[in-house]
């Protein structure tokens, strides 16, 4: 008897649509098509799409419904630079699948978490109730970017159109090691701050005839770095000061500097928003040298979702139940990491939670997930959009 060979199996719908998107060069803030392909496939599920373009940037806003339960999947179609193309194993757009992991610009950040969801959409569309949900999607080509014109503008927009979201699923990577571990429902703050620092130049031999602004400097950073902020809290990393560059201008070895430039960065914790770190920073700053001069820039405010008391009304909740039903483990539940645009949608009334594949090899050479993770998240997303269905 002659063994028949089995049928071939299709692959799973994320992992086609990863490859498809993978292989568009979206380096921000290009999109280079993504959005035309999710248009492309939300239409034919019902959605109606807007695409605008805001000062370059790709912003995608399609909705599903018109119940009065508003949840949303918000994610980005850019991508980071690839960097030397000779230290890739394969064309960074090209994607490639070798011993069960998917190689490509994106395979992390956070193309696949597109993917997933447009998988799950899919799987899920027809069980929702047109009259009870309105199914958002909110993309953007401006995340890995300066993030004006991009998830902040969609906000804005949502904001003029009057609709207020109950729930933002973030497809960022936010796993550690496998998809599930671990979920994001907050995201400290960021603050980027630049002192001018003021000597008076002189000759190293007569000290006495100059200021030295290192010197001046130097007591301000002390002050800075050794200011007992607050420490933060088992869910929530405390607030933390780097000093990021010094700049005295063009050197010689006998002249004493007579300004110095000075650059931070503040990770915040959410007790802080951007005007009272501020008032602060310069309080520390001016109490140590008052014509100290002090600027302000790419601030990002502080987020964090709380657990809302009825289970069938809380994201975390519901993100939670599908991560135990996929992977039969608990999420651990973390703030850490850079910003992310959820901050934009966060709110007392928007839960936003982040879920996606391992964050391990994202902006690398060579980046990759194991496609098992990938096929995990499609699960997880797709019993999510159940748990909303059924509110």
């Amino acid at each position: 008897m002659s063994i028949q060979p089995l049928p071939s199996i299709a692959p799973a719908r994320s992992i086609y649509f990863a490859e498809v998107l993978m292989a568009r060069a979206s380096i921000t803030p290009q999109d280079a098509g993504c959005q035309s392909y999710l248009i492309y496939k939300l239409e034919k599920l019902g959605f109606f799409c807007e695409k605008y373009t805001i000062n370059g940037v790709s912003n995608l806003v399609a909705r599903w419904g018109q119940g009065p339960n508003h949840f949303a999947f918000s994610g980005h179609t850019d991508v980071v630079p690839p960097g030397p193309l000779d230290r890739w194993k394969s064309p960074p757009f090209s994607p490639v699948i070798s011993k069960n992991k998917l190689y490509g610009r994106g395979a992390a950040d956070m193309k696949t978490g597109i993917a997933a969801m447009l998988a799950a959409t899919e799987r899920t569309i027809a069980s929702l109730d047109k009259e009870k949900v309105s199914f958002w999607w909110l993309i953007t080509s401006d995340e890995e970017g300066e993030a004006e014109w991009g998830s902040k503008w969609i906000a804005e927009y949502l904001a003029s159109k009057n609709v207020q979201l109950d729930m933002c699923l973030v497809g960022e990577p936010s796993a550690s090691a496998s998809t599930g571990d671990t979920i994001k429902i907050g995201r400290r703050g960021s603050l980027s701050g630049t002192i001018h620092i003021a000597g008076k130049q002189g000759h190293v031999a007569y000290p006495k005839t100059a200021v030295n602004a290192i010197h001046k400097a130097s007591n301000v950073i002390n002050a800075l770095t050794q200011h007992p902020f607050d420490k933060g809290s088992d869910d929530f990393p405390g607030t933390s000061l780097q000093i990021t560059h010094m700049d005295t201008g063009s050197f010689t070895d006998n002249i004493v500097p007579s300004a110095v430039r000075i650059e931070f960065n503040v990770r915040y914790s959410w007790q802080f928003n951007q005007n009272s770190l501020s008032v602060l920073l310069r309080s520390i700053i001016n109490s140590i040298d008052t014509e100290a001069e002090v600027s302000f820039s790419r601030p990002c405010e502080a987020y964090l979702s709380k657990p809302k008391s009825n289970a069938e009304h809380c994201l975390i909740a519901c993100v939670e139940k599908a991560i135990k039903s996929a992977t039969g483990r608990y999420p651990v539940i973390s703030t850490s990491g850079g910003t992310s645009d959820g901050r934009f949608f966060a709110s007392e009334h928007t839960q936003v939670v982040e879920v996606g594949v391992p964050n391990t090899t994202i902006h690398q050479i060579n980046e990759h997930i194991h496609v098992s993770d990938l096929l995990t998240l499609e699960d997880i997303y797709t019993d999510i959009l159940k748990y909303v269905g059924e509110r």
